[in-house]
């Protein structure tokens, strides 16, 4: 018998308005916010106002690109001056691990290597969290429901995690209006992250069946929406399905973990300026193509391969479909969506081997369904890097 465990958000508030209900949630948990925004802090001028109505103070924290390791530190050592006892993030993924990294920071002072993975020494935080309250604006990375903080280090040029059960957000509010405005580059890049997270998991050595059953239904809502989304950019229907994949996805990761493809992308941020969507999408079907191949040299890998035989299945809307056509399907799904090489964001040739070797230190390939040596993931950067659109 399986067994199996499952852990997420204190609370998920999904729906077309729902945002209007975040000063409510915010005054029973706490007094005074930092309210974390991306680099525009003025689309979150209505919710501002809404907190201040409420009786909750309000100090403002940007974050204009993906949190670094400097960034985050400021952000707790602002809300611990400012006496803040809650974190709102309202953003897209980048501003989702920084509201999540900065409350676990602002209540534990111990230097932020200590906390950090693969750079550090990955100790456990002493304290609880301040509450945090995650409003993604983007559906892709599904950060509003895990436990762990993506932080880019730019003396070691990698991004790491900042991870514990304690940083699941208290609430995640969902809105798929939110994203009506997105332009068609991000729904894309977001999208196509929240598509990979859904299939990593899905055939991950972690799954489990409650995440199949969300890997199943976010695949599902993927395989029209993603495309509607990005062609028909105010299109609510198409905007609540990939909101609703989002979420699905980052239950499943968070649960399930992950596989090859965010085991490169992790070095990868640190070494280009590649965002996280974007480069996930480009090595997608190369990633999943090699793990098809090596699987097929393997009499044992016969369940995986029903799982890459159902999620075809369930892309294509072809019953019979085959693995190897989720691989095809995945191509044409980069070239509709104009997905750059990885060359575009300036990874180098003779970067090529040092990724590898970086990508097979990454805690996400411990969940991908058969090992890949470092010659294998070269190959399949190679192939990101020359392929575009």
């Amino acid at each position: 018998m399986m067994g199996f465990s499952f852990a997420t958000a204190g609370q998920i508030l999904f729906g077309p308005g729902v945002v209007r209900q975040a000063a409510r949630q915010a005054k029973d948990l706490g007094r005074h916010a930092l309210l974390v925004t991306g680099q525009n802090r003025g689309r979150a001028a209505s919710l501002e106002q809404d907190f201040k109505m409420a009786g909750v103070a309000v100090t403002g924290f940007q974050v204009p690109g993906e949190p670094d390791v400097a960034l985050v530190e400021n952000g707790a050592a602002l809300a611990r001056e400012q006496g803040c006892d809650l974190v709102v993030g309202i953003g897209g993924g980048s501003v989702m691990d920084a509201a999540k990294a900065i409350a676990a920071l602002a209540a534990n002072t111990r230097p932020i290597l200590d906390y950090l993975e693969v750079i550090g020494r990955a100790l456990p935080l002493e304290n609880r969290p301040l509450p945090c309250i995650a409003i993604p604006t983007t559906a892709g990375t599904g950060s509003e429901v895990t436990r762990n903080a993506v932080i880019r280090s730019a003396e070691q040029r990698v991004k790491v995690s900042l991870r514990s059960p304690h940083m699941l957000p208290r609430v995640a509010l969902v809105d798929p209006e939110l994203t009506l405005d997105l332009p068609p580059e991000v729904t894309a890049a977001t999208g196509c992250d929240a598509l990979c997270q859904l299939l990593e998991a899905f055939v991950s050595t972690k799954a489990n069946p409650l995440t199949d059953g969300l890997c199943r239904e976010g695949l599902s809502r993927c395989a029209l929406a993603l495309k509607t989304a990005y062609l028909q950019g105010r299109n609510l229907q198409a905007r609540t399905d990939m909101a609703l994949a989002s979420l699905f996805s980052g239950l499943a990761l968070a649960n399930a973990g992950l596989g090859a493809v965010h085991g490169i992308a992790a070095p990868l941020g640190g070494m280009t300026t590649a965002p996280h969507g974007a480069a996930c999408a480009r090595l997608l079907p190369f990633v999943t193509a090699a793990n098809i191949e090596a699987l097929e040299t393997l009499p044992e890998a016969g369940p995986y391969l029903n799982r890459y035989q159902e999620a075809a299945a369930l892309l294509t809307g072809n019953p019979g479909a085959a693995a190897r056509d989720l691989v095809r399907w995945l191509d044409e799904l980069c070239a509709d969506l104009k997905i750059a090489s990885l060359s575009r964001w300036g990874l180098q040739p003779d970067e090529v081997s040092d990724l590898a070797a970086r990508s097979l230190k990454s805690s996400s390939m411990q969940g991908n369904p058969v090992p890949l040596d470092s010659g294998t993931l070269e190959g399949i950067i190679a192939q990101a890097m020359a392929r575009d659109g």
